[in-house]
């Protein structure tokens, strides 16, 4: 039976990644950061597998990721924690760049030192194209990060190429772009569109209060980009791919979309822009070409831009309104 380690598992990715691995017969070793708060739902449904178990982590202690790696002796890694809003990373810059960057050197390293026949996959992100005006973004374009984030997702997607090349690791970088899902967090733009919409059909809500409605992102679905994660790790050489649906819309469409699936008339009538919720630096455009994935991976998108739209807002809708 192979075992894998993910590390942010308590997370969106996370969460649809441990079910596939499961799925397939995999031991699944949930890494999580510890923390006052109840944070597991996204997983509680799988607590009682007898082939999950979980385990506290931290990405800034050594000790811990190898001790965590010694004990388990994991075939597969995938490293798909720290913080991962762009915004926050202009307002905690340090503690963004730790963990993203120093994080991922820190399990390379281990990596190298006790178990070098361990593959590993390491979450990068289609924001380390930042501005760079010649879309659609490929496995060999240009990176112009925009944001502390992007910065160190930058460094950690360079290290994966250097330990791999230097060491003979098996790292493979996956360079997804927004992938959603009705277990995205609150506080992102797609889920909070969708949570709003819902509040507002049931009468619990007025308005919804939004930011930059301009940004154009290729959006996908979490569930089904997990599974690319897990083929690049099963490929006989490792390699970097982007992942992404080669479609973009703004962010003003997606709430557009939203709220014609729930039948609430005028967007206008319902939102407020507020200036705060404004990036620093916006990247406007992103479009990504998953054309070698496709053809080295055999991987697809299934759901499309529409349908991760309704999928979203009926599961908050149900969710908020007490239906099962």
């Amino acid at each position: 039976m192979k075992v894998a380690l993910i590390t942010g598992v308590t997370g969106q990715d996370g969460s649809y990644l441990a079910e596939l691995l499961l799925e397939k017969g995999y031991y699944v070793v949930g890494l999580k950061r510890r923390s006052s708060l109840i944070s597991t739902d996204r997983v509680d449904h799988i607590f009682t597998h007898e082939y999950f178990k979980m385990e506290y982590f931290d990405l800034n202690d050594v000790g811990c990721i190898y001790r965590l790696i010694a004990k388990y002796k994991p075939d597969e890694i995938y490293n798909l924690a720290a913080q991962s809003h762009v915004k926050v990373s202009f307002d905690i810059p340090e503690h963004t760049v730790d963990g993203v960057a120093m994080g991922t050197l820190r399990i390379l390293e281990a990596i190298r030192n006790i178990a070098p026949s361990c593959k590993f996959y390491q979450a990068s992100s289609s924001e380390m194209f930042g501005d760079n005006p010649n879309t659609p973004f490929n496995e060999e374009s240009r990176f112009l990060p925009a944001s502390p984030y992007a910065c160190a997702k930058v460094f950690a997607h360079n290290l994966i190429r250097n330990y791999r090349k230097s060491y003979g690791i098996f790292a493979c970088s996956g360079i997804l772009f927004n992938h959603e899902s009705p277990r995205r967090g609150e506080t992102f733009v797609t889920r909070k569109i969708t949570l709003a919409a819902a509040n507002i059909k049931l009468d619990k809500q007025k308005y919804i209060e939004l930011g930059n409605l301009e940004p154009h992102r290729d959006w996908g679905f979490a569930g089904d980009y997990v599974e690319a994660m897990w083929l690049m790790l099963q490929q006989d050489t490792p390699d970097d791919f982007v992942i992404s649906t080669g479609e973009t819309h703004s962010v003003k469409e997606f709430l557009e979309e939203v709220w014609k699936v729930a039948e609430l008339g005028d967007v206008e009538k319902h939102l407020k822009i507020n200036k705060r919720l404004f990036r620093l630096h916006e990247v406007p455009y992103l479009l990504g070409d998953s054309s070698k994935a496709q053809r080295v991976l055999g991987w697809n998108p299934k759901l499309n831009f529409y349908q991760l739209a309704e999928l979203m807002y009926k599961t908050d809708l149900n969710e908020i309104g007490g239906i099962k």
